[in-house]
């Protein structure tokens, strides 16, 4: 069987749907090359990925793991990404430095549409990849392998390629045949797959789904459909070079099929990935990387681990990097492979190689190490997923603040979908993410290495209040005590203004009634009361006139005119009609065409004004729906939107306006800020 030259180490990336056994994989990826000599078990919590305390404790992937194998003489790196939508970032960043990548998924045609925003970014990047149909031993009565292709085939762009069909008994699965070398084999738990004669009952099926096979890869070369239209049987040689050569083109998606509880399939898996992977100079050309014989390194995931300090963990493009290198200022203390939670020290890494890094401070996921200095993320390199999912934190202990920065600080270093936000309308911390279990796990993260407990609630929404009618004011501040008292007197006339134009501010005093250096003191009284209005909360969009006023030659100072000018404005407010905002979003959601309607009524339900929807550029078959939605619906959106479109939904928002809140929810809001205050 052809196959590209082995030389540095490949990296290859699983991802998939939560729960499609990716980690399972690994291990049995792991057991099959003689690096494992037991399984372990998710279940059991003793499998090299999930090895953070807080994947164990949830039995599910939160981080990426990054394990690393020998088979057949090849060195490999593989990453097990967690499969969860909340985690996402950290499979796109794992990705990026995969020369390919192992989608593994259900034999359900039911969760096939979950698989649809892994492919179209595996193909927006133009990443190899292959899809590992897991749990074969659990198809039963399901339907049969062709619906479940056709169900995968709508959520890739890419054509998908079948290379084996299976072999039943009855409703199990007890083999498969191979569709190039038209050999069959039958599985046998933890050891190889025993070659067979090709059984009457898939005859039939074998040759079609071999022509089908054949065909597909025709579309990409001349010379393999000319033979095919002159019935000429092309050699499996020709098969598998064009296979090689398509797949690292990414012009087809290779399917197998297994299960990775029994091993059955991984080593036809591990042989399909020795012999098709692109080597890493192919996929650093895919990143617009040049190629050099000098040091090039990219930094994909950044972990701050106890008693150890910052990690950068990086793959190795050109040349290599020796403990003690210099990049810029930042000096490398410490090489290691990664082994799950283990780590090896080593004196040197070469391309290919993915290794951590030491306390490389300044160092950045995305960042290009270089002889020349450290550079920016290349081109192309995805930005952090943006939030859509907030919570209000504080301490539980008042000490402990300065650890809640400093573990925070660290903490989005690690994970960029993570954003902490001081807000300045409600004055509260919001540590932003992708929903409930992503910043749950953050914050175990936070307790468990910095020693910090905080306390979560839902974020205050950022009403503001403005004025209907204008009025005219009087107030004068005087007060004596002895000595120089205090005296300021203004007139003020106070005015609403359009929708979003915010406060301003004149004066039209004449005559030196109030003197000039007074009058800045003036504003700032007015924007001392502006903070919290007559409903309790910040005033937006009305002007302020100084007309008039007294001073005196003594008592006057710019602290009198302040609290006259605060003072007139605590009086005036009241009878301009005051009504509460609330902030508007313009929200996008993007979902399946078949739960369009799903987005519109979940759209509804919160108060939104639909503003359309429209087929979602670059995504055939998706739709984005806009709406206006207010802030106050929008705390569990996401959590909505998962539930009703498979999980794979999601929307993007940006702040739209303010518009007026009248009615039961306004006297609420307003009630509830009475209180608080």
């Amino acid at each position: 069987m052809p196959g590209s030259t082995i030389t540095a180490p490949r990296t290859a990336v699983l991802v998939g749907p939560y729960l499609s056994g990716k980690t399972t994989l690994l291990e049995a990826m792991l057991h099959t090359s003689g690096t494992l000599h037991k399984k372990g078990k998710v279940q059991n919590g003793d499998t090299v990925g999930d090895s953070a305390p807080e994947a164990r404790a949830h039995t599910m992937s939160v981080e990426m793991n990054v394990a690393n194998a020998d088979y057949l003489g090849q060195p490999w790196t593989f990453i097990d990404c967690p499969g969860s939508v909340e985690f996402a970032n950290e499979s796109q960043n794992a990705l990026m430095v995969a020369d390919m990548a192992v989608v593994v998924c259900d034999p359900d045609p039911d969760k096939a549409m979950a698989l649809a925003p892994i492919l179209h970014f595996l193909d927006d990047k133009k990443i190899p990849h292959l899809i590992f149909i897991n749990k074969m031993d659990n198809l039963g009565t399901s339907p049969a392998i062709r619906e479940v292709m056709d169900a995968l085939q709508s959520a890739s762009q890419r054509p998908l390629v079948l290379r084996e069909v299976p072999i039943r008994d009855g409703d199990n699965v007890t083999g498969y045949v191979d569709l190039t070398s038209e050999r069959a084999y039958a599985y046998q738990e933890g050891q190889p797959s025993k070659l067979i004669s090709l059984p009457d009952s898939v005859k039939d099926r074998e040759e079609e789904a071999r022509q089908e096979m054949l065909e597909n890869l025709a579309d990409f070369d001349d010379d393999l459909l000319e033979k095919l239209l002159e019935d000429t049987v092309p050699s499996p040689d020709e098969v598998y070079a064009q296979f090689t050569k398509d797949l690292a083109e990414d012009l087809i998606v290779p399917v197998l099929m297994g299960s990775a509880e029994h091993d059955y399939g991984v080593r036809r898996l591990l042989k399909a990935l020795r012999h098709d992977c692109p080597a890493p100079e192919t996929t650093a050309a895919r990143l617009g990387l040049p190629q050099k014989k000098t040091t090039q390194a990219q930094v994909f995931k950044t972990l701050h681990l106890p008693h150890i300090g910052k990690l950068s963990i990086c793959r190795v493009w050109s040349g290599e990097i020796k403990d003690g290198d210099l990049f810029d200022t930042e000096k490398v203390s410490g090489l290691s492979y990664l082994q799950g939670h283990n780590m090896t020290k080593v004196s040197r890494a070469g391309a290919g190689d993915v290794v951590a890094l030491g306390r490389m401070d300044s160092v950045k996921t995305g960042n290009l190490l270089t002889q020349q200095g450290i550079q920016d993320a290349t081109d192309g390199w995805p930005e952090p997923i943006k939030p859509v999912f907030a919570q209000a934190i504080s301490t539980q202990k008042h000490e402990d603040e300065v650890r809640l920065s400093t573990g925070l600080a660290k903490l989005v270093e690690d994970d960029p979908s993570v954003i902490l936000e001081s807000n300045e309308d409600t004055r509260q911390l919001l540590l932003w993410g992708q929903g409930e279990l992503h910043l749950r796990v953050t914050l175990e993260k936070l307790e468990r290495q910095y020693n910090v407990g905080v306390t979560c609630e839902p974020p205050k929404v950022a009403y503001k209040e403005t004025i209907r009618n204008q009025t005219a004011i009087h107030a004068r501040h005087k007060k004596q005590t002895g000595g120089h008292g205090e005296f300021g007197d203004v007139h003020l006339d106070i005015r609403p203004q359009q929708r979003g134009t915010g406060f301003a501010f004149e004066s039209r005093v004449v005559g030196g009634a109030v003197p000039k250096q007074y009058i800045p003191a003036v504003e700032n009284g007015v924007r001392d009361y502006l903070g919290a209005g007559p409903l309790g909360f910040p005033v937006v969009d009305l002007s302020v006139t100084l007309t008039d006023g007294q001073h005196h030659s003594v008592d006057s100072s710019d602290m009198a005119f302040r609290k006259a000018a605060a003072q007139a404005m605590r009086e005036g407010m009241p009878a301009c009609q005051p009504v509460l905002l609330e902030p508007i979003y313009e929200v996008h959601i993007s979902v399946p065409n078949a739960f369009t309607s799903n987005a519109q009524t979940i759209l509804s339900k919160r108060r939104g004004q639909i503003l359309g929807f429209l087929a979602k550029d670059g995504w055939p078959g998706w739709d984005e729906v806009s709406a206006y939605l207010p802030q106050s619906e929008m705390q569990d959106l996401i959590m909505e939107i998962r539930s009703q479109t498979q999980g794979i939904g999601w929307f993007n928002w940006t702040f739209a306006h303010l518009m007026e809140l009248t009615g039961r929810l306004a006297d609420q809001a307003v009630a509830e800020q009475k209180e608080v205050a």
